[in-house]
């Protein structure tokens, strides 16, 4: 089993995340919705959509949404908030859903970059152009990983209910690496994040050969411009030209 079958499963990374800024997430998804001018109606593919919030709030403004998500956990959660036009399943990104079928396909907050092969991130990329309509969209919302390496913590200890987690960062061979120990009680376990640290032109490559186009590059939620140096994340809006 892959570290993201085992991790993105488990119980304690729904706990370690737990808190993250939904509000933040909601004004990222309002910005998008302004600038690319998104009707209502509109279908959209949310891929690795974790427990649905993104694809929950998509929902809320009127789309047309599907989620998918490789952990059985998550999909579980998620289709607790399913309706007639919000649907979610368990699927892996690198397979084709529903070939030609969507305006929209995104992947957000950091949901790539986890395959061991460049093929398999070239599969991806290439199943998620499969997924878009001719002229559709895709947004890739990725870390900047000159920031992220230039500012890693080496060591963090984070304590959410009564569960101690000891977190360690390196880089290596092209990846960030997190490695968590998790203390609860008298029992200890062991988890590892581990991402290709991926930069606009690993991207570029991936996109370019998928038969699609970057139009617009930002470096924040905000949709500000990108700058290697000093953006918060890298932030790709891609069109489907064939």
């Amino acid at each position: 089993m892959s570290w993201f079958e085992n991790w993105f499963d488990s119980t304690y990374y729904h706990i370690l995340y737990k808190n993250r800024d939904e509000k933040e997430a909601e004004i990222f998804i309002d910005n998008l919705i302004q600038h690319l001018q998104i009707l209502k109606g509109s279908t959209l593919i949310d891929i690795a959509c974790g427990k649905g919030r993104h694809a929950t709030y998509f929902n809320s403004l009127g789309l047309d949404v599907i989620g998918l998500d490789l952990s059985p956990n998550s999909i579980a959660v998620a289709t607790k908030n399913e309706n007639a036009t919000l649907q979610f399943a368990v699927h892996d990104m690198r397979e084709v859903f529903q070939k030609n079928s969507f305006d929209i396909a995104t992947n957000l907050f950091t949901s790539f970059g986890y395959f061991e092969k460049v093929e398999d991130e070239q599969k991806a990329i290439n199943a998620m152009a499969s997924n878009l309509k001719s002229e559709g969209i895709l947004i890739i919302d990725f870390m900047n990983v000159k920031k992220v390496i230039k500012n890693l913590v080496p060591k963090e200890q984070k304590t959410i209910d009564n569960i101690v987690f000891n977190i360690t960062r390196k880089v290596e061979n092209g990846h960030i690496i997190k490695d968590i120990e998790i203390i609860e009680g008298d029992k200890k376990q062991y988890f590892q994040e581990k991402v290709k640290a991926l930069t606009l032109t690993d991207y570029s490559e991936f996109i370019t050969t998928a038969g699609l186009k970057i139009f617009n590059i930002f470096g924040n939620y905000k949709l500000e411009n990108f700058n290697a140096t000093f953006s918060d994340r890298l932030i790709l809006i891609c069109k489907k030209w064939i």
